[in-house]
């Protein structure tokens, strides 16, 4: 199966409460690539990189994880980029 690449907005309740950490947890329980990090205007960015299965998996977990803070969740195809060996939080 070919690797592929989500880029996701998340908003809502999402800055100061773990979710780049948990994030970073639970994509390299499902063996994503790619990074996340924080916005200036509240939302959390990320670049979701593997199989389609996995890439569903880890944002069903997210959703799941955090039921009361998401309020929205913008997903969009993204180019993968296989310079990225792992997952990581960025600044």
């Amino acid at each position: 199966m070919e690797p592929m690449a989500k880029h996701v907005i998340f908003s809502g309740r999402v800055q100061g409460v773990g979710f780049r950490y948990t994030t970073r947890r639970i994509a390299e329980r499902h063996n994503l690539t790619g990074w996340v990090k924080n916005l200036p205007n509240g939302t959390v960015e990320a670049l979701l990189q593997g199989n389609e299965s996995d890439i569903q998996g880890c944002l069903d977990d997210l959703s799941q994880d955090f039921s009361g803070y998401l309020r929205d969740t913008a997903i969009t195809p993204a180019p993968y980029n296989p310079r990225y060996t792992g997952f990581g939080i960025t600044f």
